[in-house]
């Protein structure tokens, strides 16, 4: 009984408070390996490098995610093994995934399917091409 649980050490704090992440079976959320992955993210930008490839059309007025943001959930998502796009609306109240966007649980909700699936229809061949690029830019720059 007194044996201490493993932690996840080094994850950045969100609204100014620190992630204590245990493997303790608690029931908060069961992808709590998104929180290491978003600092992986963070240090690459990856969603930030893609989102630069998009030309966003959308109403600036009616905008609440931002491309990189879009992309970054996508992205967690299909690394969390949901590939599907309509998971979106179940993991955009998770409290793992909220946090993994520097929101508190109970803070506004991550983007929904509908959000997901424009996102996916907006590249074009030359977007992807520039996405592709990109990619390979990162993977370059890990070169001397």
């Amino acid at each position: 009984m007194g044996e201490s649980t493993r932690t996840l050490p080094g994850l950045s704090p969100v609204s100014a408070k620190s992630i204590d992440a245990r493997f303790d079976g608690g029931s908060l959320s069961c992808d709590t390996g998104v929180l290491a992955l978003r600092e992986v993210e963070r240090r690459l930008g990856i969603a930030d490098r893609l989102a630069g490839c998009l030309r966003d059309n959308r109403m600036s007025e009616r905008v609440r995610h931002s491309l990189a943001d879009i992309i970054r959930f996508r992205m967690m998502m299909i690394a969390c093994g949901y590939e599907d796009g309509n998971d979106a609306d179940s993991l955009r109240i998770d409290p793992a995934f909220k946090l993994a966007w520097d929101r508190l649980p109970g803070g506004a909700d991550l983007c929904s399917q509908p959000t997901i699936s424009r996102l996916e229809n907006m590249a074009d061949t030359k977007a992807l091409i520039r996405m592709g690029r990109a990619m390979v830019d990162l993977y370059c720059a890990t070169f001397r």
